[in-house]
C-alpha cells in the first residue's frame, strides 16, 4: 500500500499569512532527500503535526506538538532517528495577517523536551512567554531536517489572556502526562481532564445522545435547519487531574459552570473507532455517493450486512476483487476522516470529513485566521480547484469548520461519485 504523503507550504497572500496544513493527496509521491552525513541511514520523514496549548498563567501557556513520521518499509522510528535529525524554531506573530515578530525561540530536541508515544510519533513540550504586553498572537513553528531543505510547518493561535476553559483543562491519557490532541475517546478508556498546574476543581457534565446528520452536497446551497437545543440525557460532576472513563457512548460537553457558553466537548464511541465495523454503520457513509433509494434499501433490509455487499457488488457489476478494493479504499478514508476531523460529530459527517473522503487529501491548504482552503490540482476533468472552509463558533468544540457550498461544484463533484462508482479511485 502506498504511503501517505503530506506536502506542506507556506503562503503570503497580501498581507495574510497562510500556512499549509498537515495532510496532502495520498497518492501524491513524497519528495524526501537524505541528509548527507546519514547516508547509510533510512530516510525518516514526517507526514503530519498536530498542536494545542494550555495557559499556564498570564505571562506563559506549554505548547504540546505531536509529530507523526513515517521510515522506510514501516520500520519503527527511533528515539534518536528524530531527535538528531530534526531541528524546531518557533516564531510568533501578532496575528496572521502581520509578519512583525514578537518572539522566536529554538527548541532543544532531548530527553526533557521529547516523549515518544509509539513507534512513529513523537511528543514535543516547550514554553512560550508572553511578548511584551500582548493578549495572544500566532505561533508558527517550523520542525526542518537538519542538512536539507525540507520543512513541516505548523500555526496555533494562542492566548495568554482571558482563556477559556479548553485553553486551559485538556484531555489526557490515563497517566495525565500526554494530551491526546482528538476530540474522541472510546468506552471504557481512562482518561483525565487536567491543566498544566493540575488544579483540581469540579466540572458539570452533560451527556448528549443526538445523532447529527451527515455533510449536505458541496452544490445544496439551501440552509439546513439544524436544531436549536439538544436534549440533556444524563448529567453529573467530574473532578479533573483524576481518573475517569465514560461507560456509555455520547456527546459530553463539560463546562465550570451550567451557563458557561463555551466548555469542552468529548465524543465517546465503541471500542473500535474511529474504524467503523458494524454494518448498519458501514451503509451511511455511502450516501455521498449514492442515490436515496439505494441508501433506502441498505438501511431498510434486516441483514444490513447482505444488503451492503448487494450494494457494492452492484455497482462493481459483480466483479468481487474490484469491489473488494474499492471497499477497502473508501472506508480506509473513513477511518481516515473520524482520526482527523472528528469534533462534536464524527469526522466522517464534517463538512471536511466529506470532502476528503469523496476526493482525497488536498494537495496544498492555506491557512488564515478564520478559514483553511484545500486547494487539488490536476485531476483527470479539472486543472485546480478549491475548497474553502469557514470556521464557525462552537460550544463543543474549537476546530468547527464549514464549506462554502456553490452549484458551480457540479462538473467537478459529479465525476468523482461516478469515479467512485465504477471503482476507478485510485489511491
Amino acid at each position: 500500500m502506498r504511503r501517505r504523503s503530506v506536502l506542506f507550504l507556506l503562503i503570503f497572500v497580501g498581507s495574510s499569512l497562510m500556512a499549509q496544513a498537515q495532510f496532502s493527496n495520498k497518492n501524491k509521491k513524497r519528495q524526501a532527500t537524505a541528509v548527507e552525513a546519514n547516508k547509510n541511514v533510512e530516510a525518516v520523514t514526517i507526514v503530519g503535526i498536530k498542536s494545542k496549548y494550555l495557559a499556564k498563567d498570564s505571562s506563559s501557556v506549554t505548547v504540546f506538538m505531536r509529530v507523526d513520521l513515517s521510515k522506510a518499509n514501516n520500520l519503527p522510528v527511533r528515539w534518536r532517528d528524530f531527535t538528531e535529525k530534526f531541528t524546531l524554531n518557533y516564531v510568533v506573530y501578532p496575528d496572521f495577517s502581520s509578519r512583525e515578530r514578537l518572539a522566536y525561540g529554538n527548541i532543544a530536541l532531548n530527553e526533557q523536551n521529547v516523549t515518544q508515544l509509539s513507534s512513529a510519533r513523537f511528543l514535543i513540550r516547550f514554553e512560550v512567554k508572553r511578548p511584551g504586553n500582548h493578549a495572544g498572537g500566532v505561533l508558527l513553528g517550523e520542525v526542518s531536517e537538519i542538512g536539507t531543505t525540507n520543512k513541516v510547518l505548523n500555526d496555533l493561535a494562542i492566548k495568554f489572556r482571558d482563556t477559556k476553559l479548553s485553553e486551559r483543562f485538556a484531555l489526557f491519557e490515563r497517566t495525565g502526562q500526554v494530551p491526546m490532541l482528538q476530540n474522541y475517546v472510546n468506552v471504557n478508556d481512562t482518561i483525565q481532564i487536567k491543566d498544566i498546574n493540575k488544579t483540581v476543581k469540579e466540572l458539570y457534565v452533560m451527556r448528549y445522545r443526538h445523532d447529527f446528520e451527515p455533510a449536505q452536497s458541496p452544490m445544496n446551497t439551501n440552509p439546513r435547519n439544524a436544531p436549536r437545543t439538544l436534549d440533556v440525557d444524563t448529567t453529573f460532576k467530574i473532578t479533573t487531574s483524576s481518573q475517569l472513563a465514560f461507560k456509555e457512548e455520547g456527546l459530553y460537553y463539560m463546562t465550570e459552570d451550567t451557563t458557561d457558553t463555551y466548555g469542552i466537548g468529548i465524543i465517546v464511541r465503541n471500542r473500535r473507532f474511529p474504524k467503523m465495523t458494524r454494518p448498519a454503520e458501514l451503509a451511511r457513509p455511502v450516501m455521498y455517493m449514492s442515490q436515496a433509494n439505494e441508501i433506502n434499501e441498505m438501511l431498510a433490509p434486516k441483514d444490513p450486512k447482505k444488503a451492503l455487499d448487494r450494494y457494492w457488488l452492484s455497482l462493481m457489476n459483480g466483479n468481487s476483487d474490484l469491489a473488494k478494493r474499492t471497499i477497502s479504499v473508501f472506508y480506509g478514508r473513513v477511518e481516515e476522516a473520524n482520526r482527523l476531523f472528528t469534533t462534536y460529530k464524527e469526522g466522517w459527517k464534517t463538512d471536511k470529513g466529506m470532502i476528503y473522503i469523496i476526493m482525497g487529501g488536498p494537495d496544498r491548504v492555506q491557512r488564515s485566521k478564520d478559514r483553511e482552503v484545500w486547494v487539488y490540482s490536476q485531476r483527470a476533468n479539472f486543472q485546480e480547484i478549491n475548497f474553502t472552509f469557514n470556521r464557525r463558533p462552537n460550544q463543543f468544540v474549537e476546530d468547527h469548520y464549514e464549506l462554502q457550498r456553490y452549484v458551480e461544484y457540479q462538473p467537478i463533484w459529479y465525476p468523482m461519485v461516478e469515479a467512485w462508482r465504477t471503482g476507478a479511485v485510485r489511491e
